[in-house]
């Protein structure tokens, strides 16, 4: 009796574990203000024209597929591109660590990593029945 006992309690701690780890940190609240400040603050660095900043809100890999793609470094490739001044964030959908704001033109992709919430893909539109179409994004 004690065995089984002793097995349901490992049972529920791994489950609740599993749960927390899928779920994210915080509560969804929290990360969907998280992700709307750091969509309002991508917008803000590419008002100010700061290529620098807009690379270091980007997810690593998106930074990557844009280097590789362009062939030259982040703060020139992310100049080159065409994104849209978005204006404000109107709707935050948040999915465990995964977010989209969608703001007044442009929609953003965001994912929750340790250092914080980073843009994933840029400069998207919606396609009618296909995927978004969006002008940087990782691989």
């Amino acid at each position: 009796m004690r065995k089984t006992r002793w097995i349901g309690v490992l049972t529920f701690l791994a489950l609740a574990l599993l749960g927390l780890v899928l779920s994210g940190c915080g509560s969804v609240g929290e990360r969907r203000s998280d992700a709307e400040t750091a969509a309002t603050g991508f917008e803000r660095l590419l008002r100010a024209h700061d290529p620098a900043g807009l690379c270091e809100a980007l997810a690593p890999e998106t930074r990557g597929e844009l280097e590789e793609s362009e062939k030259e470094s982040c703060d020139q490739a992310i100049t080159s591109q065409d994104l849209p001044l978005g204006g404000t964030p109107h709707h935050v959908d948040v999915y465990g660590r995964q977010a989209r704001a969608v703001l007044d033109a442009d929609t953003l992709f965001l994912s929750l990593f340790p250092d914080g919430w980073k843009v994933v893909a840029a400069g998207c539109t919606p396609e009618p029945g296909r995927p978004y179409q969006c002008t940087i994004k990782g691989g």
